[in-house]
């Protein structure tokens, strides 16, 4: 069975449905040890299909009708209405639908998952925030996207995911330089590194202030680093300083019930 997390918020929303899939419970091997959800890794195709199969199955849906975009780490959002094959994904970091029994989904290895609901209007969003599809804007078009089918916004429940954190947050000058040119108040999210003239850079709280001012009341975290523990998250960073050949993807989703 695929390994999953859950956020209680969501969890307690009726006919919803969601996972932060972990990496157990999968067919690969090696560095993508065993359940890698990344279309775009070069696992062998087989095993990936059958590691979403699972994951589908766990969410209540067909293998086809869990969705997934080709992510470009931008601020563009999607509305899915019906499966796509994997050739016809389109280019977005955000997917939103009110359609039952389909699965939106993002993939992370590092970058903040980010999983909504508004349950009383039956409309579901779903995330890709890296730093940046954050600072670009990613979390406002999926929440705009949602209001475009229904949602309304006080009452949308976001869930934060596992994702790099601080600690092992590791940035250049250029990063930081770049965040404060934006808003001179980021300066608050990073905190000095034993590296001289680097910082470390708190992601999650950066999306939680997106999230925030955007007027999401209603914001959970899970707290989990994936660059921590290798044994249940894949980390594109970790797998870099380890110099490993590729890294395993996961798959975070969310569903209205059908």
């Amino acid at each position: 069975m695929a390994g999953m997390l859950e956020a209680a918020s969501l969890a307690a929303l009726s006919d919803v449905r969601h996972a932060f899939f972990v990496r157990a419970g999968g067919i690969s091997e090696g560095v993508y040890a065993t359940l890698n959800g990344g279309i775009g890794s070069r696992d062998q195709p087989e095993r990936v299909f059958e590691n979403r199969a699972r994951m589908a199955a766990a969410l209540g849906v067909a293998p086809d009708r869990l969705l997934t975009a080709y992510q470009t780490h931008s601020s563009d959002a999607a509305r899915a209405t019906h499966p796509w094959a994997g050739d016809a994904r389109p280019r977005a970091d955000g997917l939103v639908t009110r359609e039952r029994g389909l699965a939106i989904a993002i993939t992370t290895a590092d970058c903040g998952p980010i999983l909504m609901a508004d349950a009383a209007a039956g409309v579901i969003g779903a995330a890709h925030a890296g730093w940046r599809g954050a600072l670009a804007g990613i979390i406002e078009s999926t929440i705009a996207a949602m209001e475009e089918i229904g949602a309304q916004r006080s009452r949308i429940v976001a869930a934060l995911g596992p994702m790099i954190r601080q600690p092992n947050y590791e940035v250049g000058p250029e990063f930081v330089a770049a965040f404060l040119a934006h808003d001179a108040a980021n300066e608050v999210f990073f905190r000095s590194s034993q590296q001289a003239h680097h910082s470390l850079f708190d992601l999650s709280g950066y999306i939680v202030s997106r999230l925030t001012r955007a007027q999401i009341a209603h914001i959970e975290d899970l707290g989990e680093c994936t660059y921590a523990d290798p044994e249940r998250f894949f980390s594109y960073r970790r797998s870099t300083h380890r110099r490993e050949s590729d890294y395993g993807r996961h798959v975070s989703a969310i569903a209205l019930a059908s």
